[in-house]
């Protein structure tokens, strides 16, 4: 990459007071121009690509798409979306663009958007942006080299922990001059580093240079993206209107998408008011993410005549983890044998026929629905992983991959309680006077699950029967959103629901979630307090793979060891996406592969519309 007499170089949280800018500097031998980045640098689109496969590169502009955010209990008190305070308004990314753009067919490559070129050195560890000449905030101020050197640093220094864990890798970022910025990764990064940091949100630098980045703000941001806020009103609704001559909207990253001039999420405390809100049109798309509504719900009349469609469409993303996690940091929950034994007092079996109507599939891995998920014994490659760290691991690891037991499905396997119970005393926890289940200090095992959504209760209850039936003094904690979220950052709870959603090519993404790094840093992904040494050396060897064979070997090493730790009781995943929405819309045949497509590819269809109308009234 270019060698610089002199240069204004930003190590990351080191802060950029006093930023200068310098001339372009050349490109040495064994630099390579290139269009795109993605992990193993497999890409499925040229360079002269005009639109991904998955738009309708002609879909019409114009139009409303408003939708229910959540599935009830969600409200919104910022629109900083980067920083672990209050709880930001959904959409955010829609303000903003940056150096490049997913495709989201692809498991993570990324394409040149605010960048026009892209130079990478032949080691991999240099990447040299240089911007659009004419690309503009909405205030009509342009974007500038030092203004993704400003998002950089904010993001590292003051933003979520997930931020960190990438930026890390991130050794210095250097501002040539207005247009030209380079970035400049340690040796060895993570392999999902490059994508992910040319996709972070540009700010305005001068648009924070009299505000504070780190507080929260309903002061809707500046930004420069396809949409800006133009309507809102604090926990109810945020309206976002399209940005008329945007500079991004022919480029082939943004073709086709984009496609309604409004866009309006609509927040509702209730549940069932939101429920009751859609059959009355007072939004039109809704993704539904309880069973039992899906099942029973779906009948209202503009159902049955035609005016609003119900689809479920694939969700091929991994699937992940989902479950009830255990704050290890919390003495009662140290032993993984307390663990397990809880784990087994909970009858998956019971709930997703009683409860989801069999709705769902159980999920154990934080790969599942992929090629990273560990299966049977372990292969050649991931003993010798493995192999460095026998004497610290159990010998669970080296044999089949652990799953859940399977339950009688009686909501009370006796079995299963039977083993719990052992475990539990084996533990030092013993059953005294009364049935109470207390420690060598005659202090009382309770749990306390922090809820925030009522109709999540039924889940519960057949599992906190069987914990208290062993002398578990088990409760939920029912609180509102923003309650939750504030004890969930703060790490202020038992047992909490969570999903980990981990990108399709993971490599840093993962510290942010198992690494003993982030294990006590609030607002981090780690929510279970995981600090294990061999789950680190683990993370530092998925992050350091060449290729997507040597990327499956080192994660499923790691998800045995995750596995045999018990820090969750898993819970179910489903493969599908439920949606029902008023039939006012059209989508192009082939849905992205990793997305949900709605509302980015959609168009509002003014012929749809006026059939429905006219439906209504016969």
């Amino acid at each position: 990459m270019a060698q610089l007499s002199r240069r204004h170089v930003l190590r990351l949280g080191a802060g950029i007071a006093g930023a200068t800018v310098i001339g372009p500097g050349r490109a040495d031998d064994g630099d390579r121009r290139v269009h795109g980045l993605s992990a193993f640098g497999e890409l499925k689109y040229p360079a002269t690509f005009t639109s991904f496969d998955y738009v309708n590169a002609d879909a019409p502009k114009g139009g409303l798409f408003s939708q229910v955010v959540g599935s009830g209990d969600y409200i919104f008190d910022t629109f900083n979306a980067f920083i672990p305070k209050g709880n930001a308004a959904n959409g955010m990314e829609l303000t903003f663009s940056s150096l490049m753009a997913r495709a989201q067919d692809e498991p993570d490559a990324v394409y040149l958007f605010a960048a026009e070129e892209l130079t990478v050195s032949a080691d991999g560890t240099t990447f040299r942006f240089r911007l659009r000449q004419d690309i503009r905030f909405h205030d009509g101020s342009r974007i500038k080299a030092e203004d993704v050197a400003f998002s950089l640093d904010a993001l590292k220094t003051q933003g979520f922990p997930s931020y960190r864990s990438y930026l890390s890798d991130v050794a210095e970022v250097i501002v040539e001059d207005e247009r030209t910025i380079v970035l400049r990764l340690t040796s060895p990064h993570g392999l999902d580093v490059a994508p992910v940091v040319a996709s972070l949100p540009i700010l305005s630098k001068a648009y924070y240079a009299n505000k504070s980045f780190a507080e929260t703000s309903l002061e809707p941001p500046l930004g420069s993206g396809p949409y800006r806020i133009s309507q809102f009103e604090q926990g109810r609704f945020v309206q976002f209107e399209r940005v008329k001559d945007w500079w991004g909207a022919d480029l082939p990253v943004c073709r086709g998408s984009h496609n309604f001039d409004i866009l309006r999420d609509e927040y509702y405390r209730d549940r069932e008011a939101g429920f009751q809100a859609f059959t009355g049109r007072n939004y039109l798309f809704r993704e539904e993410f309880t069973a039992k509504s899906w099942a029973t719900r779906y009948d209202f009349p503009a159902i049955r005549d035609g005016r609003v469609k119900r689809e479920t469409i694939p969700d091929e993303r991994p699937s992940a983890a989902q479950g009830w996690l255990f704050n290890t940091r919390r003495e009662k929950f140290k032993d993984w044998r307390v663990r397990d034994a809880i784990g087994m007092l909970f009858d998956f079996e019971w709930t997703n026929k009683n409860v989801m109507y069999d709705a769902y599939q159980r999920t154990y891995s934080v790969f599942k629905n992929s090629d990273m998920m560990a299966k049977g014994e372990p292969t050649a490659g991931e003993l010798a992983l493995l192999a460095p760290f026998r004497d610290r691991l159990p010998s669970e690891v080296f044999g089949p991959a652990w799953i859940p037991p399977v339950t009688d499905g009686s909501g009370q396997d006796r079995q299963l309680r039977r083993r719990a119970a052992d475990l539990l005393t084996e533990a030092g926890w013993t059953v005294k006077d009364g049935g109470r289940r207390v420690n060598a200090k005659n202090e009382a095992f309770t749990i306390e699950f922090l809820l925030k959504d009522p109709t999540f209760e039924p889940h519960h209850g057949v599992f906190i029967k069987n914990l208290r039936s062993l002398g578990i003094e088990a409760a939920i904690r029912l609180v509102d959103s923003s309650q939750e979220t504030a004890r969930k950052r703060e790490f202020d709870f038992d047992i909490i629901v969570a999903r980990f959603i981990l990108p399709q090519i993971p490599g840093a993404a993962l510290r942010g979630y198992f690494s003993s790094q982030y294990a006590n840093a609030p607002g981090s992904d780690n929510l279970a307090g995981i600090a294990d040494p061999v789950v680190d050396e683990l993370l530092k060897i998925v992050a350091a793979a060449k290729s997507q064979a040597e990327l499956n070997t080192a994660s499923r090493a790691l998800d045995r060891v995750l596995r045999s730790g018990r820090y969750w009781v898993p819970q179910w995943s489903s493969p599908n996406h439920r949606i029902a929405y008023w039939d006012e819309f059209s989508h192009p045949a082939i849905k992205p592969r990793f997305d949900r497509g709605a509302p980015e590819t959609w168009w509002y269809d003014p012929v749809k519309a006026t059939k429905a109308a006219q439906a209504k009234k016969t």
